[in-house]
């Protein structure tokens, strides 16, 4: 099949979410199939990087949308109803690039990216279109409202989410739509009545997060990842670093904290200290989840399922976590992760696990089974595959 991907942003470096995921499925998909790509680049740097994806895209097209074009669009579509989720991502060159790929390719299926792309190819029923999104958006933002902020940041979440959610029924103008995890499809279906909605799990690459020789009898270290200008990760590290981990070293004094995650921001910089360590971008991020004897996951807001739990449990390291993504996993509480909402119960956990090397091994390795049979990105990218098929008319 012929199959153009309509991302909202360059899928290089694959290092965290969006990007990761449509490398992955990339990596996977291009061995039996034509891909075309058509992104954003938001840096001059960015726009390099075509000669990497090269390697997976028979054709790589990527538009220039500087960021203060993206809060123009914001300024400028103030007073409408368009979230301003999608507003960022307005260009009328893209649209203009696709109208022309669409015209010079028969395309047998494309995969649109997040609801942030979903306007471009919203009307275009002459061409079948799956729409991919990584979380229920509307409920993301709904969970949003339930950690205190300002007045003012209040307000406008309560408004963004409003606007997220009647926008959202564009979902049935596509042929499919895709979510991660049952909780965000039957969030979806409930709120839009769709009937199009299908599972699509995020995925670990199992040859870069293989369990390692791992040392369960060290319980001196704590790790959370993930990009660190990324808000719920942001609050999530400054809650468990404020209020659960002060319980944990009253008996664990040995612990220290690793928050290792790319571009943290000041408040997250100024959270290092004599046992906290903020280490900024890492490569080797396997190396760094084998050193942990418990990785955590405290996220108070946010929809889908998170990475760092996923990566984790593939090598073998137990996790702590909220309800934030849990149910996605499909799992019972223990099996690789431990789900905790409370925070005298979340730190009491912790300290369980550091508390003995047994525990931290029989958890951690039911995780790296679940993770094998059902999270590997080869089988993910094997059910796009099938799904592709059947909105081009080639399957069941």
């Amino acid at each position: 099949m012929k199959i153009l991907f309509l991302a909202n942003r360059v899928p290089w470096p694959p290092y965290r979410g969006d990007k990761l995921k449509i490398y992955n499925l990339a990596q996977r998909l291009c061995r039996r199939h034509e891909l075309h790509l058509l992104t954003f680049a938001q840096t001059k740097e960015e726009l390099t990087y075509a000669t990497e994806l090269e390697k997976l895209f028979s054709k790589v097209t990527i538009i220039y949308l500087p960021k203060w074009q993206s809060v123009l669009n914001c300024v400028a579509g103030l007073w409408n109803d368009t979230p301003f989720q999608l507003l960022y991502f307005h260009s009328p060159a893209l649209q203009r690039q696709l109208n022309a790929m669409l015209r010079d390719n028969q395309y047998d299926a494309i995969h649109v990216q997040h609801l942030r792309m979903s306007p471009y190819l919203a009307g275009r029923k002459d061409v079948p279109r799956i729409l991919d999104l990584p979380d229920a958006f509307s409920l993301y933002w709904e969970r949003r409202k339930n950690v205190k902020r300002s007045i003012a940041v209040t307000i406008f979440e309560n408004w963004e989410q409003k606007r997220v959610l009647k926008y959202e029924k564009v979902l049935k103008e596509y042929n499919m739509s895709l979510v991660c995890s049952p909780e965000d499809l039957d969030y979806l279906e409930q709120h839009h009545h769709t009937g199009n909605l299908r599972l699509l799990p995020n995925g670990v690459d199992l040859k870069t997060f293989a369990p390692r020789l791992h040392d369960y009898e060290r319980n001196d270290t704590l790790l959370f990842t993930g990009n660190m200008d990324y808000e719920p990760n942001i609050d999530a590290v400054i809650y468990f670093t404020q209020s659960i981990l002060p319980l944990i070293r009253e008996k664990h004094p040995q612990v220290k904290l690793i928050i290792a995650g790319q571009r943290p921001v000041p408040k997250v910089q100024e959270l290092a200290g004599p046992y906290v360590q903020v280490t900024g971008f890492v490569k080797d991020l396997a190396a760094t989840y084998n050193e942990a004897s418990v990785v955590v996951a405290p996220l108070r807001f946010g929809a889908g399922t998170q990475n760092k739990v996923l990566e984790a449990m593939a090598m073998g390291i137990p996790v702590v976590c909220s309800h934030i993504g849990f149910a996605g996993l499909g799992i019972r509480s223990g099996e690789g992760a431990i789900m905790q909402t409370e925070t005298q119960a979340f730190a009491d956990t912790v300290i369980g696990l550091l508390s003995s090397a047994e525990e931290r091994k029989n958890i951690g390795q039911a995780g790296a089974q679940i993770i094998k049979s059902r999270f590997d990105w080869d089988i993910i990218a094997a059910s796009l595959e099938d799904y592709f098929k059947i909105v081009a008319g080639k399957g069941n």
